[in-house]
């Protein structure tokens, strides 16, 4: 799949991604749709005819399955695309979801693995599934002996690449089950994301100026930008049938690379590992349980992709 090219640089916009494209009678769902990214890219799948749905945190959190659950139970209706975007960064401290999953894992990964789950029977044969991953999954990967740091010492960032590697591999998953489903990363853009990052760290990033004042360096990307990789992945032509692949923060498929400390782009072996997805893909079935819904595929490792 690294033989494609894109036409669209880092700087492309996610309105010069759906120029020209209609998607009248096209459906999609964008959890985070209210700001940031998501605002941008539900702006644009709207200007090319599609019907987006938006939910406010107060209709799905996504750290709560009861929440999940019943959004799940109101839905009606086809799903052409549904662009996993919603997630929280860098919290300072350990904290836990009501399940007892580190929070970070638990809203980035396990919610919106349950809202897919949940939602499975309402997508339409060729639906789209984006996860809205982040190039920190070059950091770490999924600790399956201790993915909610219950006996090593927590650090936000780690639990913060740990959870974008654990969106990866749901793509992975889903691909491997049929579903066509890819990941991204935004590359480096302002947005809420970041609220739980102190003005020290954003300082250190390049991010904010010794008077407080974001600043937008050489490298950082406007929402609109951000959100190409989201919509080109959701609605666009060009990656028709495309699934388990991951772009970069220029918009191409990214070259699989060793994770660690060194690599700034490309996705991580670890990320996209069908080994590693299929024992995610098994652990958060057991922790949704009965809010799993309507059931994908359940093939077998030899008939997997």
């Amino acid at each position: 799949m690294t033989d494609i090219t894109i036409p669209f640089s880092a700087a492309g916009t996610a309105a010069e991604v759906l120029a020209g494209v209609d998607l009248t009678g096209k459906r999609v769902l964008i959890t985070g749709g209210t700001s940031g990214l998501g605002e941008a890219a539900a702006k644009a799948l709207r200007d090319a005819g599609a019907e987006v749905v938006t939910p406010s945190r107060r209709e799905l959190d996504l750290a709560d399955l009861e929440s999940v659950s019943a959004y799940v139970r109101n839905w009606t209706g086809q799903i052409d695309a549904l662009i996993a975007n919603a997630g929280i960064m860098a919290v300072p401290e350990r904290r836990t979801a009501a399940n007892g999953w580190e929070l970070q894992l638990a809203t980035n990964f396990l919610g919106h693995f349950a809202l897919i789950r949940g939602l499975a029977g309402h997508f339409t044969a060729d639906a789209r599934i984006v996860l809205v991953s982040s190039g920190a999954q070059l950091r770490a990967g999924v600790d399956f002996d201790d993915p909610h740091f219950e006996r090593r010492p927590y650090d936000p960032w780690v639990a913060y690449s740990q959870s974008k590697a654990a969106e990866v591999l749901l793509a992975v998953a889903l691909s491997r089950r049929g579903i066509t489903a890819n990941a991204m990363t935004p590359g480096r853009v302002h947005t809420r994301l970041q609220r739980h990052i102190d003005a020290a760290t954003m300082r250190a990033m390049g991010a904010m100026d010794d008077d407080g004042n974001l600043i937008h360096a050489d490298g950082f990307k406007t929402p609109e930008q951000g959100a190409a990789g989201e919509v080109l992945l959701a609605a666009s032509p060009l990656l028709a049938g495309v699934s388990g692949a991951y772009l970069d923060e220029d918009n191409q498929i990214a070259e699989v690379v060793a994770g660690g400390p060194e690599p700034l782009m490309g996705v991580a072996a670890w990320s996209v590992d069908p080994a590693a997805a299929d024992r995610l893909w098994d652990y958060a079935e057991t922790a949704i349980g009965a809010l799993a819904g309507p059931s994908l595929p359940d093939l077998s490792s030899a008939d997997r992709q």
